[in-house]
């Protein structure tokens, strides 16, 4: 069994938008700081990146993490989508 870190980053936030991605913080954007933590923990076989944007899902990949395919935009709740992700991981033997 492997232990997965999944860092999911849906574009559209209302409040501060392209937080993850373009607001830099000490030169970076916060989807680097999330990636990196989770890489430099030691602790995740894999760290998977789930965006909706390809240039989000590039700049992911420029990082370190892993980007299967694009997030489906759905407006579910966290925990629907959730289950939504784990059969979308099962269907691409990811």
């Amino acid at each position: 069994m492997s232990v997965v870190a999944l860092i999911p980053a849906q574009s559209g936030s209302e409040r501060v938008r392209d937080k993850n991605t373009y607001r830099l913080l000490a030169g970076r954007p916060l989807l680097a700081y999330a990636i990196r933590s989770a890489i430099d923990s030691g602790i995740y076989e894999r760290v998977v990146f789930l965006t909706d944007l390809e240039d989000v899902a590039e700049k992911a990949r420029g990082y370190g993490a892993e980007t299967p395919f694009l997030r489906k935009r759905t407006g579910l709740p966290d925990f629907e989508w959730l289950s939504w992700l784990m059969g979308r991981l099962a269907e691409t033997g990811y």
